[in-house]
């Protein structure tokens, strides 16, 4: 683990890409929603991990892998997001006029995340997320799970940054 300056923190995260899950530290400014971080316009070209550990998925089944430092190209990931039980506050107003709740499954890799994604109430979700040109969407409320790792328990997660170029989202509906 490198040195942190007086106007830095490390902050224990989770990044998704097509093939593997990384848990590791990052090192961001101090003043930085971790939670948001890939929006800014400082986010570097890679993710920079330290003590990284790795699910790897692949045609063998999945591997553990562990590493002091690994770097991950930002274009590669398909979700971000703090490692529990950190949580940042959320990135929206809680009265916010016009916005609602739809329930979704985003297809994220090997990993299925359940929540809920924040749209216009007038534009509905189709129109949502075809407008929306951001690199990076919210999700809230998640609960990420992953049909190859079975003995994996539910984790529960407030906000996850997800790239829309990279998921594919169902609509979830009443029974």
């Amino acid at each position: 683990m490198t040195t942190l300056n007086s106007d830095e923190k490390s902050s224990l995260v989770m990044a998704y890409t097509q093939n593997m899950l990384v848990r590791g530290e990052v090192v961001t400014k101090q003043n930085v929603k971790v939670s948001t971080w890939l929006r800014t316009q400082g986010v570097p070209e890679y993710v920079h991990f330290f003590k990284a550990q790795v699910l790897f998925f692949g045609s063998g089944g999945v591997k553990n892998l562990a590493y002091a430092e690994m770097f991950v190209p930002v274009a590669d990931l398909i979700a971000f997001h703090l490692a529990p039980p950190a949580a940042d506050p959320m990135d929206y107003a809680q009265d916010e006029l016009n916005r609602v709740m739809i329930p979704v499954t985003a297809l994220v890799g090997t990993f299925i995340f359940k929540g809920s994604l924040r749209i216009s109430s007038k534009a509905g979700i189709s129109a949502s997320i075809e407008l929306a040109r951001s690199a990076w969407n919210s999700i809230y409320d998640i609960d990420v799970t992953n049909p190859f790792v079975p003995q994996m328990q539910a984790i529960h997660i407030p906000l996850v940054l997800v790239n829309p170029k990279h998921v594919s989202l169902a609509v979830e509906t009443s029974s």
